[in-house]
């Protein structure tokens, strides 16, 4: 029983925060993405294999349900909010650089 790759669980970051954002309701969407970022940030000092294993093939898990959640939602999707910038206007922020 050999622990995930730093890759591996760099990948699994990764993939946590596409499904996260592929939410249609911002309020769900910004919850997943604030708590797939606070659940990484604890792993960071980690050093303990088992730990790390379980922490993995729990994300692997929590990653399959988040996917089939978010396609739940956009099943039900609402109109954007006001707080929610247009794709747009994303577009032009990340030709300027001003994330």
């Amino acid at each position: 029983m050999s622990s995930p790759s730093r890759t591996s669980i760099l990948h699994l970051y990764g993939s946590m925060l596409r499904a996260s954002r592929s939410f249609t309701s911002y309020n769900f969407r910004q919850y997943f993405i604030r708590r797939t970022r606070s659940t990484f940030r604890q792993l960071q000092n980690e050093s303990d294999a088992e730990r790390i294993k379980a922490f993995y093939d729990n994300g692997l898990r929590e990653l399959e349900v988040l996917r089939r959640s978010a396609i739940v939602n956009s099943l039900y999707g609402g109109r954007r909010l006001v707080v929610e910038r247009s794709d747009a206007e994303e577009k032009i922020e990340l030709e300027r650089g001003d994330n």
